[in-house]
C-alpha cells in the first residue's frame, strides 16, 4: 500500500511554495539560485538598487524541476521593496494579504463540486532575512515575525554570514535566539524523526539557528577542486561547506528532510487557523476577520443593551446572513442548471444534426443503389434480348443445314 501511495506521489509530482523576505541587498537571489541550481530571475533581471519599489510589492516566479523522474513545481514569492523606506509602518501588510489570498483561494477551490483539481499555490514557508549587523534584531524583523508567524512557518536565516568572523556569527545567533524567545516569535518548530541519524540532522539544525548562509554561483579553483563560493584577499569562503556557513543545512532541509512537513503544518495548522477564523464568521458570535480594523457592528456601537436585545439582534444578524448565503447558493443553483440545461441543449441539436446528416446519408446511398438497380435490369434486359435473337438466328441456321440450303 505504501509502494502505491509512493508512486502515485511520485508520479502526480510535488508542489511547493517559498517566500523569501527581507531588505534589499542581503542576496536574496543569490541564495536562492545557489539553492536550487537555477536561475529564478531572467538576465534582465535589475540589480538591487534598480529594484527598490517605494511600496512592498509581492512577485511570483516559477520553474518546474525535475530530478530522478520525480518533478517540483516551485514557486519563489519575492517582497522587493521591503524595508527600503524611510517609514516602514505595515510594510509586512502585502505579505500578509498575499498568504491570506491564496489561503482564500485554497478554501474556494475546497468549496466547489469538483474538487478533483485543487493546485495548492500557499505559501509553505518563509525565509527572512536578517542583516549581519551583530547588534540584534531590528524593531522592523521582530514585528514582521510577530505579525507573521501564525500564518507561515518563518525560518530566521543571517544573509551574507561570511562578512561576520566565526566568534562574530555565534554571538549574533545566540542574541537573535534569546529575542526571539523574549518577543515570544514562533519561528518553525522543527519536529522530532523516528530515525536517530535523522534526529541527529535535527537537533544540529536547531542548535545552529538562525542558519547562517552565504550564497554565490561563481565556481573557484581551490587546492584543485571547483568549489562555489566567494573570493576574498585572506581565502575563499566556499558555499557549500559546513565549517563556513549552514548552506547544506538549508538546502538539505528544505528539499530532502523537512518540505513534507512544512506543507504538513501549513495544512493542518495555519489554514486549519485561517479556515475556522473564516467558518466563525457565519456563525451567531462570529466575527468577519476581513473587517477593517476599528469597524465594530450595531451592537457593539450600543453601550447599554440589555442582554435580551443583544440575543435579538445578534440573531436577526445571523438570520440575515443566512438568507444572503442561502441566495447566493441558489443563484450558484441557478447558474449551474442554467449550464446544465444549455449543454443538453447544445447536446440534442448536435445530436439532431448528425441524424439528420446520416439520413440525408442514407438517402443518397439508396438512390445510388435504386440507380445501379435500374441501370443492371436494364442491361439484363438487353442482354436477354440479344440472347433471345441469337437462338432464333441459330435455330434458323440448324434448320438450313438440315435442308441443305447453306447460305
Amino acid at each position: 500500500m505504501i509502494n502505491i501511495l509512493y508512486r502515485k506521489s511520485v508520479k502526480r509530482g510535488f508542489e511547493f511554495t517559498l517566500m523569501v523576505v527581507g531588505e534589499s541587498g542581503l542576496g536574496k537571489s543569490t541564495l536562492i539560485n545557489s539553492l536550487f541550481l537555477t536561475d529564478m530571475y531572467s538576465g534582465e533581471y535589475p540589480g538591487p538598487s534598480h529594484r527598490i519599489k517605494k511600496t512592498v510589492q509581492v512577485e511570483q516566479s516559477k520553474v518546474l524541476m525535475k530530478e530522478g523522474g520525480v518533478q517540483l513545481l516551485l514557486t519563489i514569492v519575492d517582497t522587493p521593496g521591503f524595508g527600503d523606506a524611510v517609514d516602514n509602518s505595515n510594510c509586512w501588510q502585502p505579505v500578509i494579504d498575499h498568504i491570506d489570498s491564496k489561503f482564500e483561494d485554497y478554501l474556494n477551490a475546497e468549496s466547489r463540486v469538483n474538487r478533483r483539481q485543487m493546485p495548492d499555490s500557499r505559501v509553505h514557508c518563509c525565509l527572512y532575512f536578517i542583516a549581519p549587523s551583530g547588534h540584534g534584531l531590528k524593531p522592523l524583523d521582530i514585528e514582521f515575525m510577530k505579525r507573521l508567524h501564525e500564518k507561515v512557518n518563518v525560518i530566521p536565516l543571517i544573509a551574507k554570514a561570511d562578512t561576520l568572523t566565526p566568534e562574530e556569527c555565534q554571538q549574533f545567533k545566540k542574541q537573535i535566539m534569546r529575542e526571539i524567545l523574549e518577543h515570544k516569535i514562533k519561528i518553525y518548530e522543527f519536529p522530532e524523526m523516528d530515525d536517530e541519524e535523522e534526529n541527529k540532522i535535527v537537533k544540529t539544525i536547531k542548535d545552529r539557528l538562525p542558519l547562517a548562509v552565504v550564497g554565490s554561483n561563481t565556481i573557484i579553483e581551490v587546492n584543485g577542486k571547483k568549489v562555489r563560493g566567494r573570493q576574498y584577499p585572506w581565502g575563499v569562503a566556499e558555499v557549500e561547506n559546513g565549517d563556513h556557513c549552514d548552506f547544506t543545512l538549508l538546502r538539505n532541509m528544505l528539499i530532502r528532510t523537512h518540505m513534507q512537513d512544512l506543507k504538513d503544518v501549513t495544512n493542518n495548522v495555519h489554514y486549519e487557523n485561517y479556515r475556522s477564523r473564516k467558518l466563525a464568521a457565519v456563525t451567531c458570535n462570529g466575527i468577519d476577520n476581513n473587517k477593517t480594523k476599528g469597524q465594530l457592528t450595531k451592537v457593539d456601537t450600543v453601550e447599554g443593551m440589555s442582554p435580551i436585545a443583544q440575543m435579538e439582534e445578534e440573531r436577526r444578524e445571523h438570520v440575515a446572513k443566512m438568507k444572503k448565503m442561502e441566495m447566493e447558493m441558489e443563484q450558484v443553483f441557478e447558474m449551474k442548471v442554467k449550464e446544465k440545461i444549455q449543454k443538453l441543449k447544445d447536446s440534442e441539436a448536435e445530436l439532431q444534426r448528425r441524424h439528420e446528416q446520416m439520413k440525408k446519408n442514407l438517402e443518397a446511398q439508396h438512390k445510388e443503389l435504386e440507380e445501379r438497380r435500374r441501370q443492371f435490369e436494364e442491361e439484363r434486359s438487353t442482354w436477354e434480348t440479344q440472347q433471345r435473337i441469337l437462338e432464333q438466328q441459330k435455330m434458323t441456321l440448324d434448320k438450313n443445314k438440315k435442308k441443305g440450303k447453306i447460305f
